[in-house]
């Protein structure tokens, strides 16, 4: 307990300042953040087979580019380069393939890595752009997500009957993460109307789904987890674990703003 409250400690010290300055300091945190995620993928071992070191600098390039995109820049040649150095990468991955024997590196393998690309990139990127526009609407966000994971925790502790979904994790309960999202879409909301903007039934519907979207990334990584037989995905943050063990859902609630995006 004494490591992980160390480690949270020295996380802030470093991540607030980061997120606070925003600009280019944040753009560079959330890329090497994006990398290390991708690091974690890429040691699995039953998910995929061991990637080659060229696939995996030629995944990580692409993942960046994906990562810093600015979309809103659309129009631009930039974009267009960009656009098209991130296509061809992704196939480089697939077709990297075809020059591997099947115990060394499959098509299966290339699609997995394509999958976990575009999943973490698109997620960062969002996560870059949200802060760009607003750091107190980037603040809401992580707000679901720590009301929401804090309360689960402590709801299914003191109230906790019925179990969520065992298979994936035995220690989440149904009751716990009703009250998880209550709390997590009452507080988010409270801080989005008096530092964001003025509140409406439809800010408080989508607060609702991103709570819910939330737990929904937590779980589907504790599967990953499971299937791939580890406990966490590294041990980067002493106590914590890895990246993706600590923004599993933050990573999640990104895909699931850019889904609800027009409520807001």
């Amino acid at each position: 307990m004494k490591k992980r409250i160390i480690s949270a400690i020295v996380m802030l010290i470093i991540v607030i300042p980061i997120v606070y300055y925003g600009k280019s300091l944040f753009k560079i945190g959330v890329g090497i953040i994006s990398l290390l995620g991708l690091k974690e993928i890429l040691d699995l071992k039953k998910s995929h087979k061991q990637v080659p070191f060229i696939v995996s600098f030629i995944s990580m390039i692409c993942l960046l580019l994906i990562v810093l995109m600015e979309f809103e820049d659309s129009y631009s040649i930039m974009y267009g380069i960009t656009y098209r150095g991130i296509a061809l990468l992704l196939l480089l991955v697939l077709g990297a393939s075809l020059f591997y024997k099947h115990d060394e590196y499959t098509i299966t393998d290339g699609f997995f890595l394509v999958g976990s690309i575009l999943l973490l990139g698109t997620a960062f990127n969002t996560m870059i752009f949200v802060r760009m526009f607003s750091l107190t609407k980037f603040i809401y966000l992580i707000l679901i997500f720590i009301l929401t994971d804090t309360f689960a925790y402590f709801g299914g502790k003191a109230f906790g009957k019925h179990k969520l979904i065992p298979h994936v994790s035995p220690n989440k309960t149904i009751e716990g993460s009703v009250i998880g999202s209550l709390i997590g879409t009452i507080g988010a909301s409270i801080f989005y109307h008096y530092l964001v903007n003025p509140i409406s039934y439809k800010v408080i519907i989508a607060t609702f789904i991103l709570s819910i979207i939330g737990q929904i990334g937590d779980l589907l990584f504790s599967k990953l987890k499971r299937e791939n037989d580890i406990k966490d995905f590294s041990n980067l943050i002493p106590g914590h674990g890895g990246i993706l063990d600590r923004l599993d859902s933050t990573i999640a609630i990104m895909l699931g703003y850019l889904l609800l995006y027009s409520l807001f």
